[in-house]
């Protein structure tokens, strides 16, 4: 059995952070300490590298605590955590190591040389100045305390392996992309401890729906389009691509309103509304089909939007309005579909739900055993689309770092 004194145990953008944080304070306070980080793939920071299409979406100008979502109502510690360690702070520890960070039009913020790499790379020189120790391709299997020790069990290929910690750090992620290797499974390392995972869903995700009046426009991309999801707790409406696929729908949009929907879908009672222009009123839509009518009279009514919306929409909403002008106008401002699902964990980006915040104290350690403690995806926490889950995995990382390094390591 190897002893060691801090256990992370996975190497995502939260573990990464929090082994550098936890390294770089026990140094400041002249302690040195056995740092080792797992992960189960042969590398580090592989969803992370991917964040953002590959250019890294890192956090947002807006990431405040009423934009995330927890079933466990501990929306204070939330932002507590935030307030502690927000956006700004985010942009000065990136500095600090190397990498600067800039801000899109929307509030969304990315290395200035859109590269997520640049991201992943940072925080492993990082830790590799600061002395933490990587162990890749190391699943654990099994943790449990003996005493004031925690015993971690993990498979390896040259066979199963022991570590003793005396403080371990959870930063295993949900079970959204399994690819990056989070599948879920982790989440059985706290519940050996007694701690409660709450309903998992899939968000950030495309969503299916009925298909009956979208068969012909897989592939139609409607550019800025507004989207408002209707649920039996309200409506949200965010603005911006709409993908039309055989299944239903992706985009931006999309994958922004289905932070909302997730754990809603199940009740038959989710639809979404699709409005093609919304720079352009019902009425002056009326109006534009009643003038193309009389110049072009011998026109088909089912190719009266032509040059007002895509081509094959406008066929696809006269066909839904039975060629009726009046609906038809109405259908290009409120397109209505009902969401019968999504595409689940394999393609989400993020996962609603995780592990109670109620069963966590404010520094985010174990409220059922001393020295555990949650960083990242894995606790009941998430946000929308647009950088709050990383900017999430940060806060929670310097966080646990702060709490952990109380009273640790050797002088």
């Amino acid at each position: 059995m190897k002893k060691i004194d801090y256990a992370v145990i996975g190497g995502g953008a939260s573990g990464l952070i929090l082994a550098n944080a936890l390294a770089k304070q026990l140094k400041n306070q002249g302690k040195s300490a056995r740092i080792v980080l797992f992960e189960r793939l042969d590398r580090v920071g592989k969803k992370l590298s991917a964040t953002g299409n590959g250019q890294g979406n890192i956090t947002n100008l807006e990431a405040l605590e009423t934009e995330y979502f927890t079933f466990s109502k501990k929306q204070p510690l939330i932002q507590k955590i935030l307030s502690a360690f927000g956006p700004q702070s985010l942009r000065e520890y990136f500095l600090s190591l190397g990498v600067p960070l800039c801000a899109d039009e929307r509030g969304r913020v990315y290395p200035a040389s859109r590269q997520a790499s640049a991201l992943t790379d940072a925080l492993r020189f990082a830790i590799g100045e600061q002395g933490v120790e990587l162990c890749l391709g190391a699943k654990v299997t099994r943790l449990q305390k003996s005493g004031e020790e925690f015993q971690i069990t993990m498979e390896t290929q040259s066979g199963a392996q022991v570590y003793a910690a005396k403080k371990v750090a959870l930063c295993t992620g949900g079970k959204a992309a399994k690819n990056f290797g989070t599948d879920g499974s982790a989440y059985s390392l706290a519940q050996a401890f007694g701690h409660t995972v709450t309903p998992l869903y899939p968000s950030l995700v495309q969503l299916k729906t009925d298909t009956a009046y979208t068969k012909s426009l897989k592939g139609i991309r409607v550019a800025g389009g507004k989207l408002t999801a209707y649920t039996p707790t309200g409506s949200h409406t965010f603005q911006g691509d709409i993908i039309f696929t055989d299944y239903g729908i992706s985009g931006d949009a999309v994958f922004r309103a289905s932070a909302y929907l997730a754990d809603q879908i199940e009740s038959g009672k989710v639809r979404v509304s699709i409005d093609f222009l919304p720079e352009i009123s019902g009425e002056e839509i009326v109006g534009i089909l009643k003038n193309k009518q009389s110049a072009f009279p011998t026109l088909e009514k089912n190719e009266l939007l032509f040059g007002v919306v895509n081509n094959q929409v406008g066929r696809a909403i006269f066909k839904r309005a039975n060629g009726d002008m009046q609906k038809a106008a109405q259908l290009v401002k409120d397109f209505s579909l009902q969401v019968t699902g999504s595409l689940g964990f394999d393609y989400a980006q993020v996962t609603k739900g995780g592990i109670r915040l109620d069963e966590v104290t404010d520094g985010l350690e174990s409220r059922l055993v001393d020295g555990l403690y949650f960083a990242g995806e894995g606790l009941d926490v998430d946000g929308p689309c647009g950088g709050f889950n990383l900017q999430w995995a940060y806060s929670s990382a310097r966080a646990v770092a702060a709490e952990m390094a109380k009273d640790g390591g050797q002088v």
